[in-house]
């Protein structure tokens, strides 16, 4: 029996709409990104001329075709020659040994820095921390002590003096934001930090999504320090946009 011409329609139509339903079936579901890569309006670069020693040796911090190494050794800061209130950051940053230790100092004021010593960290800032994943197995060695008080994938925190309100999960004394996923790559990789900081909130973005932040900050004005903390790594793509 031959179909009649509206049921040829029909039948039609049917070839048209069944494959629907596979199609969407098989678009893979990416999770949203901000990955923000520092380029546009406002946005520019920090280099060598941009960044001025406080408390290393003279080996500590080079520059190499726009990439900033740092030794680990001493411990302590570069600072940026400009300070910052309200601005966006991107930094490109890897650790070069397993355990390693760094991160970035967020409105560090002038008092912090002045005369400070080698192996000593500035007792004013927000960190913007990075850790390598290797470094609770070997903080737990060597303490004796359970490293559950941070994580590896971009906590942030107040140092010292300053003072933030971090915002949730957060560590068990609640001091620190935890980040609410773990984004950070391995020893030897590049990670991506994108910093957004407005009015004494900070919140940070890892490899494209955002995990931790804070608000509430005291003081929120101040330099951007690079941190030796014992360990190599190197950092590139350093770049900041100031907001009113």
């Amino acid at each position: 029996m031959h179909p009649t011409p509206m049921g040829r329609v029909l039948f039609a139509a049917g070839l048209l709409i069944a494959p629907v339903p596979l199609l969407h079936a098989t678009l893979p579901q990416e999770p949203p990104r901000a990955f923000i890569d520092g380029t546009g309006p406002g946005w520019r670069a920090l280099g060598e001329n941009d960044f001025a020693g406080v408390n290393g040796n003279a080996d500590t911090w080079t520059w190499k075709n726009g990439m900033l190494l740092c030794s680990g050794k001493p411990i302590g800061v570069l600072r940026t020659r400009q300070k910052f209130t309200n601005f966006e950051m991107v930094v490109e940053w890897r650790l070069l040994r397993t355990a390693g230790n760094s991160g970035v100092f967020v409105w560090v004021p002038e008092m912090a820095l002045e005369r400070l010593k080698p192996d000593v960290l500035p007792e004013y800032g927000i960190e913007v921390q990075m850790l390598d994943h290797g470094y609770r197995a070997q903080y737990e060695k060597e303490s004796g002590k359970k490293g559950d008080w941070f994580t590896t994938n971009g906590d942030i925190f107040a140092v010292g003096k300053s003072r933030l309100t971090p915002f949730p999960p957060l560590s068990p004394d609640g001091s620190r934001s935890f980040p609410r996923k773990q984004l950070s790559r391995g020893a030897g990789e590049w990670n991506h930090y994108y910093v957004r900081a407005i009015n004494g909130e900070l919140r940070l973005w890892v490899n494209g999504e955002e995990v931790s932040g804070g608000s509430g900050a005291e003081p929120r004005t101040g330099y951007l320090c690079m941190e030796s903390e014992g360990s190599p790594v190197e950092f590139r793509k350093i770049r900041v946009r100031e907001l009113p």
